[in-house]
């Protein structure tokens, strides 16, 4: 999608399928609109068609103006809209686009755009304005024989009919950049996880890895089976070796400093199918499963951003990949392995895979140089029972850490909650006859299953974030899809931007983690 933004008078000139007039609820009466337009709103209102309330959405043909056919009426709510309200906005706008196969959209921003609480910057507003657009835009591929001819918005057009000064100009432009860079790797994430597992293997998910390093040439590396098994990753060779598909590594380095220092570690869950394992799960549902990648696809989708902004960072990405399949020589229950931090785990259920082969990636991380740690995985179904799908379950050992990064939560619409660390819950990972065990039981296992990973960070600022609630919708909710959300790629990229020299934060991050 080519996104565009102009000022001036020009908009009686601009051609496309749809204009998009965001308007507010006072404004649907009537008030501040031009003559133009104030009867035919204040009309559909009267009639109880549109009253401007926020996200709402009304197609409005418009024989007088063929050069713009259907005018798409947005409703911004009472007048005052925060920065996910536009992002929001911008999403329904695109997908009633999408139902009218417009391939390009005019969007008229409202000057009052300015004046509304927390979109004072224009690289703010316009930053949400085109993360929405683009979010709102995706569409998961078909595999049918009949592939659909409308290939969705193709360009969009953001005009405020006030003339800006051309600082202010760069200033829209600018968040528009950084906003498509952070839809469209989200879609990248959401059309990784959407994959079927015929498609996506650890191999396959390696070379989507490859692809995104080569194209912003950065380095990359790819452990094999037998790599990995030299190497000592004792935890990934054991959950993948059940599977025809073995298992690999992934590892790529973005240095956007002099000094290879201050490196932030992102660390993915890249199961690219589950079964369960021996301790196979129940049939329904199970096709689900091609979505326990989600964070793998989420780490990978936050380089391709980076790839394309460049700030100056330094971050180290790893994704362990397996499929974790019953078979003659799948790891089983009661096994004993020796993970690469040489820590032993004993396995009491083959399907708390996802936690073991992520102590392996934690571990190295910090040979990469990884001076902090997020880890993003599809872990429990505990953390269902206590988010739903609504929001993403936290546990870490460094609540500075945390709360930096909830803040950028706050910025990128994610919502995160965080989860108790106490003592107690790590007692219950004690083994007998291992230093821990990858099980604790029933009764807190979002938590316990993230202070399992938590183990191996040894001691560096860490956060784990559960996403098996919020990476994979059934149906459509907010900016986000039906299927795969790409959830976590904006809230991991709004806390890496704000490290950068130049961001106003990284005093704020220097005095956290000393």
């Amino acid at each position: 999608m080519n996104i565009e933004w102009s000022s001036g008078s020009e908009a009686a000139s601009l051609q496309g399928d749809a204009l998009c007039f965001i308007v507010s609820e006072a404004q649907a009466q009537g008030e501040g609109l031009s003559a133009e337009w104030a009867e035919r709103i204040s009309l559909l209102s009267r009639a109880g068609l549109f009253s401007g309330k926020l996200g709402q959405i009304y197609l409005l043909p418009v024989t007088s103006r063929p050069e713009l056919p259907v005018v798409i009426l947005a409703g911004s709510g009472n007048g005052s809209t925060a920065v996910h309200d536009l992002r929001l906005l911008m999403a329904q706008a695109a997908r009633a686009a999408h139902r009218l196969k417009a391939d390009t959209l005019i969007v008229q921003i409202p000057d009052q755009l300015n004046q509304l609480p927390e979109a004072l910057k224009a690289e703010t507003a316009g930053q949400a304005l085109a993360e929405g657009l683009v979010l709102g835009a995706y569409r998961r591929r078909q595999y049918k024989l009949e592939q659909p001819g409308y290939a969705g918005l193709s360009a969009v057009r953001l005009h405020m009919e006030r003339q800006t000064e051309e600082s202010e100009d760069e200033r829209w432009k600018s968040g528009l950049l950084r906003g498509q860079a952070f839809g469209e790797a989200t879609n990248l994430a959401r059309d990784l996880t959407n994959l079927p597992g015929n498609l996506l293997t650890p191999s396959e998910l390696a070379a989507a890895a490859i692809e995104v390093a080569e194209r912003h040439g950065f380095p990359a590396e790819v452990l094999d089976e037998r790599e990995i098994e030299l190497k000592g990753m004792g935890g990934l060779q054991a959950v993948g070796k059940g599977s025809v598909n073995p298992p690999r590594m992934i590892a790529i380095r973005y240095q956007g400093t002099n000094q290879w220092e201050n490196v932030v570690g992102i660390v993915g869950k890249g199961i690219t199918f589950d079964t369960g394992g021996i301790s196979l799960k129940r049939a329904p549902g199970m096709e689900d499963m091609i979505s326990d990648m989600g964070g793998a696809a989420a780490v990978l989708g936050v380089m391709e951003a980076l790839g394309r902004l460049r700030p100056r960072i330094n971050v180290v990405m790893l994704i362990p990949s397996a499929e974790n399949m019953p078979a003659g020589n799948a790891f089983k229950p009661g096994d004993i392995i020796t993970s690469l931090s040489g820590r032993t785990i004993e396995v009491l259920n083959t399907d708390a895979e996802g936690r073991v082969v992520l102590g392996d990636a934690i571990t190295y991380a910090r040979e990469w140089g990884a001076e902090r740690i997020i880890d993003v995985a599809t872990l429990t179904g505990a953390v269902l029972s206590i988010l739903g799908d609504v929001a993403t379950g936290a546990v870490t050992n460094d609540e500075e850490f945390l709360a930096e990064l909830l803040e950028a939560s706050r910025l990128s619409g994610e919502q995160i909650w965080a989860l108790p660390v106490y003592p107690e819950f790590r007692e219950m990972l004690k083994s007998e006859v291992a230093d821990i065990r990858n099980a604790a039981g029933r009764y807190g296992g979002a938590t316990t299953a993230g202070l399992f990973i938590g183990e191996f960070a040894e001691g560096l600022p860490w956060i784990h974030l559960d996403i098996a609630g919020t990476a994979f919708l059934s149906k459509e909710r907010g900016v986000n899809p039906k299927g795969a959300t790409g959830v976590m790629v904006r809230t991991l990229l709004e806390y890496l931007l704000r490290l950068a020299p130049g961001s106003g934060f990284e005093a704020d991050t220097a005095q956290s983690s000393s």
